[in-house]
């Protein structure tokens, strides 16, 4: 059995080498920080037995990184609750608190290895028929959207997805990093939108230790995490302004520095990024670099919504029926003919994404083996997009009928000047 020690304690890494070492069926590597084993890791690894608190990235951040391609066993000194969980979440099949016998690690690595045998074929099975489904190629569009992936996978260059939101930009650029010769090292993914903007400079870029207040320690950044593997950078046009000149500046020179250090960090990292939004109007906006765009975007490639995929709707609907059927091990269930009339005549606005989540849904509430189209609850939806719509032509009828005066126009809906001009940013109506 192959096993990996990474310990920042020079004292702990090596008596658990001594120890281990004691045991003939294991084979062992150790490495003094996750960084460093990082760099080392392949498929011939078994078991990482790994410290939690260690600087740079640490023992959960670690787990994250490596996406279930390894078993985990954690150890701690400083052993909390929440981490403990969290630790579990993320498929840990251990976590003991320091001091331990060895013996009793011994026994975790043990019981790690007969879970690793007894699941390793459906595991197999489980990757085979994701690798399957990950794609739902039935419609010209979509086998152009693969067709175009398959070609950048070949290459190096920088790729930009654009599309609405749900439409599976993440999906295809995992698809490209599999594919591609970084497949074996990290795909690390970001969202611009999600991450405050004060916090995106040290996410991507990292700091030392005393860089600003609360830099208790020192924190590697995604660059580095990414780095010989793949960086995808979701809603891009969400990145602030002021960001923008040191990514590019990375992206030219191959090289980061860390808030609060003069030092530069070399790195070698793959970039695929995404927008739903226009970075056109942005860029004459003055909200987007010209220059950062066309370093991005040497590979655009546009996803097109559902809607304009309609005859991929009930593949995708099968498929994600029969997939929930078997993880909540029901009986095989199946859409009637009026369920499917109604899928198909819906925009579905969160496009894929919205999909999935509907006929999730759909099957776990349901009653029998047939889902009915009352099952979808898509009147609810509906209705509310008509409202939606009823409400934005009401806005610009007033805005008409008032040449675009917004103080009129809101007293003839009795609306505050303020509440009127908020429901224009809302409905994007430019006045």
């Amino acid at each position: 059995m192959n096993l990996v020690i990474v310990e920042d304690d020079i004292n702990m890494r090596k008596s658990l080498e001594i120890a281990l070492s004691e045991y003939d069926e294991f084979n062992i590597k150790s490495y003094k920080s996750a960084t460093e084993a990082l760099k080392k890791l392949d498929d011939s690894t078994d078991l990482i037995i790994t410290d939690i608190n260690m600087p740079g990235i640490d023992g959960l951040e670690f787990v994250k990184t490596c996406d279930n391609k390894y078993d985990f066993i954690i150890i701690t000194g400083n052993a909390t609750l929440n981490r403990a969980i969290e630790a579990v979440r993320l498929g840990v099949k251990d976590f003991l608190t320091k001091p331990f016998d060895i013996n009793t690690l011994v026994e975790a690595i043990k019981r790690a290895k007969i879970i690793r045998e007894k699941t390793s074929d459906k595991k197999i099975a489980k990757k085979k028929e994701k690798n399957n489904s990950d794609f739902f190629a039935s419609s010209p569009k979509l086998e152009e959207v693969l067709n175009l992936s398959s070609k950048a996978a070949k290459t190096d260059a920088s790729v930009m997805f654009f599309g609405e939101s749900g439409v599976g930009k993440e999906l295809f650029s995992q698809f490209i990093h599999k594919n591609s010769k970084r497949a074996n090292k990290p795909f690390v993914a970001i969202n611009m939108a999600a991450i405050p903007a004060n916090l995106i400079e040290s996410e991507l870029f990292g700091f030392e230790k005393g860089a600003f207040t609360d830099a208790n320690a020192t924190k590697i950044g995604l660059f580095e995490i990414a780095n010989e593997g793949t960086l995808f950078l979701d809603e891009i046009g969400e990145m602030p302004y002021e960001i923008q000149a040191k990514l590019l500046r990375a992206l030219q020179e191959k090289e980061i520095t860390r808030l609060g250090s003069t030092k530069n960090i070399k790195i070698n990292v793959r970039i695929i990024s995404a927008t739903n939004a226009n970075l056109d109007d942005k860029i004459q906006n003055g909200n987007f670099r010209r220059d950062l765009y066309y370093r991005l975007n040497t590979l655009p490639i546009n996803i097109p919504p559902l809607r304009e995929r309609k005859e991929e709707i009930l593949d995708i609907s099968k498929r994600v029926l029969d997939d929930t059927c078997k993880e909540y091990e029901f009986e095989n269930k199946e859409l009637s003919k009026e369920a499917q009339k109604t899928l198909l005549e819906y925009d579905f606005p969160g496009n894929v994404r919205e999909l999935i989540s509907i006929i999730q849904r759909a099957c776990i509430l349901s009653e029998g083996k047939e889902i009915t189209s009352k099952d979808l609850f898509l009147e609810a939806r509906t209705v509310k997009k008509s409202v939606k719509n009823l409400e934005k032509e009401l806005l610009l009828e007033a805005l008409e009928n008032t040449n675009f005066n917004i103080e009129e126009a809101a007293k003839i809906l009795g609306l505050a000047k303020d509440i009127f001009e908020e429901k224009m940013k809302k409905y994007n109506i430019k006045g």
